[in-house]
């Protein structure tokens, strides 16, 4: 048999790890600068790039994109050569891979804090974005396809069965949430609206969750744990099974994130039924995880890379428990737009994807650089100092979940809110924040420790050079199935066969729930009274959407009790027909603004905007200044306008023609309005005088962003008619 050498490429998996470890320095300070926001909400004031609306996709898309993403990378590059026997495919791929991700990211870092944002969560990147994210993946997977097809081992082992499932749903789920018209480089909508867009949107943020954060590290569990352990996968069987009903069943579980809400039952149903199902998977994979460390738990005991890896496929069992639990709908009306969801998300983040990949590195390092790892303590003091930080940052949001949930629903005798004031239930909630803020710190402290171990342990060893390896060439075989060999042992052999069916798995529970909300026209009922935004409040929303107000505040009210009575009528599918993008939200830190149009004057909004704290004392919004001192942007709106014609919103050739007389019109209301205000007249003339004395520009209050911000939130649900606080009712049509 012919021995053929070949040199594995270890200087991308070198690239991809200082990646993983800089970006992941860069993506958790942004978020433990926002966990101090809660508690100093004026620590940027004035500072639109660092605002916390602006900050916080940053900070998502930073650690799911930049930490994870590269740290996915490191790890299927390096495992899938020495488990296929073969060189990447192509080094200039590889290389295309790593320096057009990191342009994405470094895109992503300049443009979130600008504000330009799609607002869609995981998905705020803007339309070039989009299509630079989709080649760059694609020429991922074209790399490692084209390994697959040239490996020296015949059977493809569990890991590069994730990662083509990976590589097949990623793609599948970006391009389909992705649909957008741009109105300019930077601006776009979403070719769906409201409860469809809802429904496409969580369809790609739970799956984005399954199929980037969970998928993929499955596939490096059952690598590197079998490897760190010396011990063979607890069980082949398992694994088969783990896989395909995880693939299958997880793309059906998105409408989970949106019960109680304007989704048609029907739906919400279906997203409940699979969510619940996907445990017996989940647990599957963990337990086989687990029990591949089996006689291997002495060595658990010292050995750091172990330890980071049992924390973290615990810490995935944990939150694919808890994500079952959250999906059943008397809880989700619980825990839904509470910190309970925050502290879920993060003990995935923290301690599943976040420890997995310490481990690898920990694992990887040495041996890319010929040598042991430079301080074995310090890496045990990192597992112990991050697992403390992983326990106060989770336990804390548990907490203040519970106790949101159970102030907001509290009720007196008189059938009253106890707690009406919505301010109320955020300043029992601070000292959880502190904590909060506490355990990130340590995350980070971590984080900084593994950086410098890593740098010490690559300094003692050797440069990084491609290792040479040697296996025997892949013999040919007849590609029938033979008598004596197992369905999927002949299907491990049948590579593009696998991916295909792997994709009609991913995609039957896609086209089950997105295709009947697309083409079926009575999907959303019809509502007469809806009308489309003006061109001001239509620009108003995208500053809205800009800021990161989505981020905060919710825009569903859910048919509660309580909820009604704190927020007014619930809201109905109708209502949202003419959003592109929805805005439901997804985290109540302020109240919900479904129905704030005309609940406050004109100068209140203004007030608010200025200094949150003078008109909500204890809130912990920051000030938008700048909305105040800024000239609005007119130049777009025409096109914009248009672009919402294509989408199908009604507006007429005479309403594009007449924008700019519109947003003249009503800004000027909104100006008189203000005047309302002595306090506010006299500033507003005296800056007036001022700036005439002086020779500069004076913006008139009519042509400024906060004009366009008021009317939009004035206009929030007002389209519908309902009781009255008279008592008197008005017939909803």
């Amino acid at each position: 048999m012919e021995v053929q050498q070949f040199y594995y490429d270890n200087k991308i998996v070198r690239k991809f790890i200082v990646a993983t470890m800089f970006w992941g320095v860069i993506g958790m300070s942004v978020g433990l600068l926002l966990a101090f926001m809660f508690l100093f909400p004026n620590l940027t004031d004035g500072i639109s790039w660092l605002s916390f609306g602006r900050l916080r996709p940053l900070h998502t898309n930073a650690v799911i994109f930049a930490f994870v993403g590269n740290a996915i990378f490191a790890g299927v590059y390096y495992s899938s050569q020495r488990l296929l026997k073969a060189r990447m495919w192509k080094d200039w791929l590889s290389n295309l891979n790593f320096w057009g991700w990191q342009a994405i990211i470094v895109g992503a870092a300049i443009t979130l804090p600008l504000g330009y944002t799609s607002s869609k969560e995981y998905a705020e990147l803007e339309w070039p974005f989009d299509i630079a994210i989709a080649l760059i993946w694609v020429a991922f997977g074209a790399n490692l396809i084209g390994t697959i097809l040239k490996r020296r081992q015949r059977h493809l082992y569990v890991a590069i069965w994730f990662y083509l499932g990976t590589f097949v749903t990623v793609a599948v789920l970006h391009i389909v949430n992705s649909m957008e018209i741009p109105v300019s480089p930077l601006k776009s909508y979403s070719v769906y609206a409201g409860v469809q867009d809802a429904l496409v949107q969580w369809w790609y943020g739970h799956n984005a969750v399954a199929f980037f954060l969970t998928t993929p590290f499955l596939g490096l569990m059952y690598y590197f744990v079998p490897k760190a352990a010396n011990r063979p996968v607890y069980s082949y069987r398992l694994s088969i099974v783990h896989f395909w009903s995880l693939i299958f069943i997880y793309i059906w579980a998105g409408p989970h994130h949106l019960l109680y809400s304007a989704l048609p039952e029907w739906a919400q149903n279906l997203g409940v039924a699979f969510s619940v199902m996907l445990l017996a998977p989940s647990w599957g994979g963990m337990i086989n995880g687990l029990l591949t460390l089996r006689g291997a738990w002495d060595k658990v005991r010292v050995d750091p890379v172990l330890k980071f890896m049992v924390v973290a496929i615990t810490g995935y069992g944990m939150a694919t428990f808890e994500g079952p639990v959250l999906s059943l709908k008397n809880v989700n009306a619980i825990a839904h737009f509470s910190d309970w969801i925050i502290a879920h998300v993060h003990v995935g983040a923290l301690a599943w994807n976040g420890f997995l990949t310490f481990g690898m590195i920990y694992w990887m390092v040495p041996k890319l650089f010929k040598t042991t790892l430079w301080s074995t303590k310090l890496a045990n003091a990192h597992f112990w100092i991050g697992t403390l930080g992983i326990i106060l940052y989770a336990l804390p949001m548990y907490v203040a979940g519970f106790q949101q949930a159970l102030m907001w629903k509290e009720f007196n005798p008189d059938g009253t809110l106890k707690y009406g004031n919505f301010l109320e239930t955020l300043s029992e909630i601070i000292p959880m924040y502190w904590m909060r803020a506490i355990g990130g710190t340590l995350f980070i402290i971590g984080m900084f420790l593994i950086v410098y171990n890593m740098i010490m342990t690559a300094r003692q060893g050797s440069k990084v050079t491609d290792e040479l390896a040697e296996a025997p060439a892949l013999e040919k075989v007849t590609a029938k199935r033979t008598t004596k060999e197992g369905y999927h042992t002949w299907l491990e052999r049948r590579p593009v066969k696998l991916t295909i069916y792997a994709t009609i798995a991913i995609l039957i529970g896609g086209i089950v729930q997105i295709l009947p909300s697309l083409m079926v026209d009575d999907y959303i009922p019809v509502i007469s009274s809806v009308k489309p935004y003006t061109p001001l409040e239509l620009e108003g929303r995208d500053i809205y959407i800009a800021e990161g107000c989505v981020g905060c505040h919710s825009q569903m009210v859910r048919p509660f009790r309580s909820e009604v009575e704190r927020y007014g009528e619930y809201s109905k599918a109708g209502e949202y027909v003419y959003d592109h993008p929805f805005l439901w939200g997804s985290k109540r830190t302020g109240p919900d603004l479904m129905r704030v149009g005309g609940k406050y004057s004109d100068n209140w909004h203004l007030n608010h905007m200025y200094d949150p704290q003078s008109t909500s004392s204890g809130s912990i919004m920051p000030s938008y200044k700048w909305l105040i001192k800024n000239k609005l942007d007119k130049t777009l709106t025409e096109s914009k306008l248009e672009v919402m014609v294509t989408l199908g919103v009604p507006y007429t050739t005479e309403d594009i023609a007449t924008a700019q007389e519109s947003m003249l019109e009503q800004g000027t209301e909104i100006e008189k309005n203000l005047y309302n205000d002595p306090d506010f007249a006299k500033t507003y003339e005296a800056d007036k005088k001022y700036a005439k004395a002086n020779g500069l520009e004076f913006i008139e209050m009519r042509n400024r962003e906060i004009v366009a911000v008021i009317a939009y939130l004035q206009r929030l649900g007002t389209d519908i008619k309902v009781k009255n606080p008279d008592g008197t009712e008005t017939e909803l049509k």
